[in-house]
């Protein structure tokens, strides 16, 4: 709608809707073919659909006037991630919640999650975000008011996320407790108590963890998604708004406090910078976060697209505490980033991917870098011990294989050959898990010897570079459908594109296909025959004709072959 509405009437006439499809062919078309191929269409969906501001080109900080590289971000004040930046949002909805016995009613409940909602969006199991006291005053559970339900869909082990998150607790790092939870939904009418799994239950990151690890409630919150993290913006926090979507109410002096790290990190020379650095973050405790964060070989965070982390700032030392999030592709289990190789020795001088210029100036402050090194020695002779994950693992197997069971058989199975330490096809259920990974056990033993060979000087450990080339630099080729042709709205949408616009079925789409096809879609999009889109029939026409979804899961969706979506059955 934003690119296409030329007279800014919140409308989209015939004209302007095949104007907009000339527009995107040409800029789809990069070297002047005539033709558009699978790839080609997935780098322009990526290119145009994949930033907010409908991919408009970066404005002075960057897409959206924001900051650089905002494919994960979603529209302004709405929440970031991949789902959310294509147009995907939840609604909250009344329900009433049972757990053991105790009643909770009246609570707020929505889905929660992007790549894992993707992933899962076929099947009823999805990730779940439940609020006790948003509607009532329902008592806290464990002091928690926010309760986050993880389906645990890209992960056959059911364990990335709770070892991860004990792992930092373990280290001294401020991280979420967690627990499991067996799952069962009704729906007045149409489910009665139906089993929808084994969830990992995590605390949420908000100001009641707050008051519980950091003895206050007066502290600032934000969740960022950038990759170019404390990149200074200019003075206007508006912004720095949607890059670190902040979780609490801010004072003035607490976004100064944001801004002014993004100043130093961005403008200081060298010596500024290593001697102000400590006044804005808490260079030991970061130092011990980075250790664990490098061990577990974490590219879906802040060492790879710059997501998946909390920042908390101090009310009384004004100093930024980094936090974990969402480490269901930890122990290497991230395969769009580099290779299993890789990532089982990933460099611990240079552990992110491609360039970040905050790692790389704080891996140059001499204080910083010898406590990080100081952790990992630290850490691989006691929390890093293979052996300690082993009976960890072992353990929780035993604890989870009946409400597993309770899934499927096949998923049992899966469960049993992780635990065995065999990797398995996907490492999860869906697109994102398109190759092997090893599992948490032999994954432990190699990362855990390539860290202390590191340590010793006898091994240089291995780098990634720049998303979609798996080797050391940006000369490679692209991984194929984990690079970057095929990441973001491209990945989703492509193959819908080219079987709706490709006519003639030669795999390739024309420029005549190509606005042949915006004009069908305008005719059947524009209901009331008006001669104008409004954008509630453009969503409904998208909706409808171009989901991945619209004739139910779409290859690489949903589980493997032959195992039932979970909580289906055949005949619903």
């Amino acid at each position: 709608m934003r690119q296409g509405d030329l007279n800014h009437d919140s409308r989209l006439s015939r004209e302007e809707f095949v104007t907009l499809a000339g527009k995107w062919f040409a800029a789809w078309d990069t070297n002047k073919t005539g033709k558009l191929d699978i790839g080609k269409i997935k780098a322009g969906l990526n290119a145009t659909l994949g930033q907010p501001g409908g991919g408009q080109g970066p404005g002075p900080g960057g897409a959206g006037n924001r900051g650089p590289g905002m494919m994960l971000q979603g529209a302004e004040g709405t929440r970031n991630g991949l789902a959310s930046a294509m147009g995907i949002e939840f609604t909250e909805v009344h329900a009433d919640l049972e757990i053991e016995g105790h009643d909770f009613k009246d609570v707020a409940v929505r889905y929660k999650g992007n790549g894992t909602f993707l992933e899962s969006r076929s099947s009823l199991k999805r990730s779940l975000k439940v609020d006790l006291r948003k509607y009532v005053n329902n008592p806290r559970l464990g002091g928690a008011r926010i309760l986050n339900l993880h389906n645990c869909v890209t992960d056959s082990s059911w364990m990335n996320e709770v070892l991860s998150y004990q792992l930092y607790r373990d280290a001294g790092i401020p991280a979420p407790r967690t627990a499991y939870a067996r799952v069962y939904v009704t729906v007045p009418g149409k489910y009665d108590h139906k089993y929808l799994g084994l969830y990992s239950l995590v605390e949420n990151v908000d100001k009641y963890f707050a008051e519980r690890t950091f003895g206050t409630r007066r502290g600032a919150i934000f969740k960022p998604v950038t990759p170019s993290l404390f990149a200074y913006l200019g003075a206007d926090w508006s912004k720095y708004k949607q890059t670190y979507d902040p979780k609490t109410p801010l004072f003035e002096e607490q976004s100064e406090t944001v801004i002014g790290l993004c100043r130093l990190v961005t403008e200081a020379e060298d010596t500024k910078f290593a001697a102000r650095i400590g006044d804005y973050l808490d260079l030991p405790e970061f130092a011990r976060f980075m250790a664990v964060m490098v061990w577990l070989s974490d590219m879906d965070g802040i060492l790879g697209p710059g997501q998946n982390l909390f920042l908390h700032l101090h009310p009384k030392n004004q100093l930024v505490t980094f936090i974990p999030w969402d480490q269901d592709h930890s122990f290497g289990q991230f395969p769009m980033r580099g290779t299993q190789e890789q990532r089982e020795n990933l460099s611990i001088h240079k552990p992110w991917e491609g360039e970040n210029r905050f790692l790389e100036r704080v891996f140059k402050v001499e204080a910083f870098k010898k406590a990080y090194l100081a952790n990992l020695k630290e850490l691989g002779g006691s929390l890093f011990n293979p052996a300690r994950f082993s009976n960890q693992v072992n353990q929780i197997s035993l604890a989870i294989q009946p409400a597993v069971l309770e899934e499927s058989e096949e998923k049992l199975v899966r469960l049993d050959k992780v635990v065995a330490g065999q990797s398995v096809a996907g490492g999860g259920f869906g697109p994102f898990g398109g190759s092997s990974t090893k599992p948490i056990k032999p994954f432990a033993a190699i990362r855990t010897r390539s860290v202390l060979e590191q340590l010793a000087g006898t091994s240089k450990g291995m780098v990634i570079g720049a998303i979609g080339f798996p080797g050391g630099g940006q000369g490679g080729p692209p991984r194929g459908p984990g690079g970057p042709e095929g990441f973001g709205p491209g990945m989703f949408l492509g193959g819908i594109f080219l079987e709706a616009l490709d006519t003639d079925k030669h795999s390739f789409v024309t420029r005549d296909e190509f606005t042949s096809g915006f004009v069908r879609w305008f005719e059947v999009w524009n209901s009331d025959k008006s001669g104008a889109l409004t954008e509630e029939q453009l969503r409904a026409g998208i909706n409808k004709d171009l989901s991945p979804f619209r004739n139910g899961p779409p290859q690489g969706f949903g589980p493997p072959p032959g195992v039932e979506p979970p909580g289906e059955s055949n005949d619903e």
